[in-house]
């Protein structure tokens, strides 16, 4: 749960800068890159302290190196994170996680499946719905710089130009 606390906290915090007057936060889908970049920070740094031994349960069995896997991800997704927040990294960092996030969707249906959840919203549905937020959240940001980018490449309306 609290990922998707950091994301909504983060995001409406960011939205609020922008309407208040910091003129660079005013567009949404800079205020999303930065609840996603927060998000993923925490998310990642959970790889390594707290829930470190938690996240290698999570792995299914059938993959080799549970621990190495929990690393590997976890550095994904601050690397994720730092590139939410350099423009000419969003489209990759964008993407990249979205696609990490369907890649790790198996390890929440394992722990939910084999009763290896530790906290209600562990369970299947809870779960699952936060995945799809997360995932809808990535790919509006991926979304919106891929149509961005199109617009500026072949000269159409770009709107804010450093968002």
């Amino acid at each position: 749960m609290e990922p998707l606390i950091v994301l909504v906290a983060v995001t409406l915090i960011i939205l609020v800068a922008g309407a208040a007057g910091i003129r660079r936060l005013r567009p949404w889908p800079v205020a999303l890159r930065g609840g996603l970049a927060a998000m993923f920070m925490l998310t990642g740094s959970v790889h390594f302290v707290y829930l470190r031994s938690e996240l290698i349960r999570m792995v299914p069995p059938v993959l080799p190196y549970p621990d190495l896997i929990v690393t590997i991800t976890g550095i994904l997704e601050w690397a994720g994170a730092i590139g939410l927040l350099w423009r000419p990294m969003v489209l990759w960092a964008s993407g990249g996680l979205s696609l990490l996030l369907i890649v790790m969707f198996p390890a929440n249906l394992y722990i939910a499946m084999n009763g290896l959840a530790t906290s209600p919203e562990d369970a299947l549905v809870p779960r699952t719905l936060m995945q799809i937020v997360f995932l809808s959240a990535s790919l509006a940001v991926w979304n919106y710089y891929l149509r961005h980018r199109s617009a500026r490449k072949y000269g159409g309306k770009v709107g804010h130009s450093n968002n």
